[in-house]
C-alpha cells in the first residue's frame, strides 16, 4: 500500500489509521470505511474508546462556536464502542495492512456509508471570509468518554483523533448520446421566424474538457443574428430544514458570428468552464478538499432513481444556454430586437482513475 494516514490523539492514548482518504460512490454502492484504531490505555481509567464517522454540513466558521452557535449540522452519524472490545468486523486485506502497521493493541472497525448521502462539497469562500468553508464533510474520529453519546459528558480535545475524509464519484464507463435541443422563433414585424439546433456528442464531459456545441442556424426572418451568446450555470441545491436553490453563471463567451436574413450558419462553437475563471465567486459549488489542495468546480451529483426526496446534503447541476442575439431591422430598429434561446444539460465529473 502507497500510503497510510494516521493521526495520534494530544494525549498520546489513540492513534486513527486510514488506508485511504478518498471513498467512491458507485451510485448503488459505497466504498466501506476500513480503519484501524491503536491504544495506549494506560491513562484511559474508566473510559471507553469509540470511533464514529459522521458527514456533517457545516454553514459558518469555528469561531461561531466560541459564541454559543451550533456551526455544524449532523447529516448522519454512526459510532462503534472499540474497547473494551464489543465491534468486531469481518477483516479485509485493508484491516490486516493497518493491523501489521499499527503493531500491538489495535483494533479495527467498518463504517458502511449509505448511497443516499451527499457526496463531499465546497462552497467557496468570499476573498474576506475567514475560517473553513461551509459545505458537506465526512469526519472519522475516535475518542475516549464514559458514555456512548451522553450531551452532557464533555470530550477533551487531548483525548481526541480526527481525519476528513471524502465522498466522491467518478464518470460512468459507459457515455451516453449527447443532448439536443431546437427552437423554432418568431419575431414581431416579420413573417418567417428563426430556427436554430443545438447539441452536444454527449452527455458527460470532464473537469478541464473542450466542450464542442454543434449549432446549426436558419434565418428566414428579415432580421440579422448579431452573436452568439453561450453560458454554463451551476445550480447548488441545498437540501437541509428546507430547499434552498440558487444558480451561478460559470461560464459566458461571446462569439462574433453573424447570420443575415434568409442566410445559414452551421459550425461547432467550444467552451471549457473552469474554476480558475471563477475564483471571486462566493458560494460557488467545488468538489470537496482535504487541507489546502486544488480543487475544481464541485462534479455533477448522480442519484440513483427514486432517491432524490432522500438525499440531504448539497447536490449539483449544471446546463448550457445557447443564445442568439437577434438585431432588429426596419423602421422600428432595437424595438423588435430579441434573443432566441436553447439549453442543454450538461454533466461535469472525473474519469475513474486507473486502478493502481
Amino acid at each position: 500500500m502507497a500510503k497510510v494516514f494516521k493521526k495520534t490523539s494530544g494525549n498520546g492514548g489513540l492513534t486513527l489509521y486510514l488506508g485511504k482518504r478518498d471513498y467512491v460512490d458507485n451510485v448503488n454502492v459505497v466504498d466501506k470505511v476500513d480503519g484501524v484504531v491503536k491504544l495506549d490505555p494506560k491513562d484511559f481509567g474508566d473510559r471507553k474508546v469509540f470511533v464514529q464517522l459522521a458527514c456533517a454540513f457545516r454553514y459558518g466558521s469555528d469561531d461561531l462556536d466560541v459564541m454559543g452557535l451550533c456551526f455544524r449540522k449532523d447529516i448522519w452519524l454512526e459510532c462503534f464502542q472499540l474497547y473494551p472490545e464489543s465491534h468486531k468486523p469481518s477483516m479485509s486485506t485493508m484491516h490486516e495492512t493497518l493491523l501489521k502497521k499499527a503493531g500491538d493493541n489495535a483494533y479495527a472497525f467498518t463504517f458502511d456509508i449509505p448511497t443516499n448521502l451527499p457526496c463531499s462539497v465546497s462552497l467557496q469562500p468570499g476573498p474576506d471570509d475567514k475560517g473553513k468553508a461551509c459545505g458537506v464533510d465526512f469526519e472519522v474520529k475516535t475518542y475516549l468518554a464514559k458514555e456512548k453519546s451522553n450531551p452532557d459528558e464533555k470530550i477533551e480535545k487531548k483525548d481526541t483523533a480526527r481525519l476528513i475524509i471524502r465522498k466522491i464519484q467518478y464518470a460512468p464507463t459507459q457515455v451516453g448520446a449527447g443532448p439536443k435541443a431546437e427552437i423554432c422563433k418568431n419575431f414581431m414585424m416579420s413573417d418567417k421566424p428563426v430556427q436554430m439546433e443545438a447539441s452536444l456528442e454527449k452527455d458527460l464531459y470532464f473537469h478541464g474538457e473542450a466542450i464542442p456545441i454543434k449549432i446549426k442556424v436558419k434565418n428566414e426572418s428579415n432580421k440579422t443574428v448579431k452573436k452568439f451568446k453561450i453560458t454554463v450555470d451551476q445550480t447548488t441545491d441545498i437540501v437541509l430544514y428546507c430547499a434552498d436553490k440558487y444558480t451561478k453563471t460559470v461560464l459566458n463567451k461571446e462569439f462574433g458570428e453573424t447570420v443575415e436574413s434568409n442566410g445559414t450558419f452551421e459550425s461547432t462553437l467550444s467552451i471549457t468552464p473552469m474554476l480558475s475563471d471563477n475564483k471571486e465567486k462566493r458560494g460557488l459549488a467545488l468538489d470537496g478538499r482535504l487541507k489546502d489542495e486544488d480543487t475544481n468546480l464541485a462534479s455533477t451529483t448522480m442519484l440513483r432513481q427514486g432517491v432524490e426526496k432522500e438525499v440531504l446534503g448539497i447536490l449539483v447541476s449544471y446546463k448550457i444556454k445557447i443564445n442568439l442575439i437577434v438585431a432588429g431591422g426596419g423602421l422600428l430598429g432595437g424595438l423588435t430586437a430579441s434573443d432566441v434561446t436553447v439549453e442543454l444539460p450538461l454533466m461535469l465529473m472525473h474519469p475513474k482513475p486507473d486502478a493502481e
